[in-house]
């Protein structure tokens, strides 16, 4: 069995506020590959969590690539506590329970509502100990939130076979330029 965990920047830190910005598609374009050769090479679960921003659009690429690769993996959105969300405005609460609804499992790690950070590191320990390698879309040079899940998933593979990959800015700048330079090769085509 191969249990991948996807995460990385919330949508804020990408400055990414609608469906249609430019850099979604090609953040779903990477994602779509990543994914995609996650399949190929066995991935039976994909499970993430249900932040705003990659963890959303991993279990939303996920869910369109079952038409491609029907009945090869499923996909599970972990929750970090119950209630998780609650604060959101009603569009962005609306996305998650659509999302959560989708999944073929979904459940909170903790069956309490936010109380403490000790429940965000219980998230983690989680997570680490459910999956067998991680995919973070996260570039060390520009931290943000994800940065304790980074470290202690850093942490947890220098003691455990845990294979990780990071994709940068570099990597999504080059994603970027691939994308543009299909666009209008497709242009010039017409």
């Amino acid at each position: 069995m191969s249990r991948l965990w996807v995460t990385g920047y919330r949508s804020y830190e990408l400055g990414i506020f609608k469906d249609d910005d430019p850099k979604r598609k090609v953040i779903d374009q990477v994602l779509k590959n990543e994914i995609g050769q996650a399949i190929v090479d066995g991935m039976d679960w994909l499970i993430s969590g249900g932040q705003l921003g990659i963890e959303q659009w991993s279990l939303e690429m996920a869910l369109n690539l079952k038409d491609t690769y029907p009945g090869e993996f499923q996909t599970s959105m972990m929750l970090p506590f119950a209630e998780f969300g609650n604060n959101w405005n009603e569009n962005n609460q609306t996305k998650l329970q659509t999302l959560k609804a989708k999944v073929d499992f979904s459940a909170s790690v903790s069956d309490k509502p936010y109380q403490s950070p000790q429940q965000l590191r219980n998230y983690q320990e989680f997570m680490l100990s459910h999956t067998d390698q991680a995919l973070l879309i996260y570039d060390l040079d520009n931290p943000g939130k994800l940065q304790y899940d980074y470290d202690q998933i850093k942490r947890f593979a220098d003691s455990h076979p845990y294979p990780y990959k990071l994709i940068t800015f570099d990597d999504l700048q080059s994603a970027a330029d691939e994308y543009q330079e299909n666009l209008n090769n497709s242009v010039q085509d017409d």
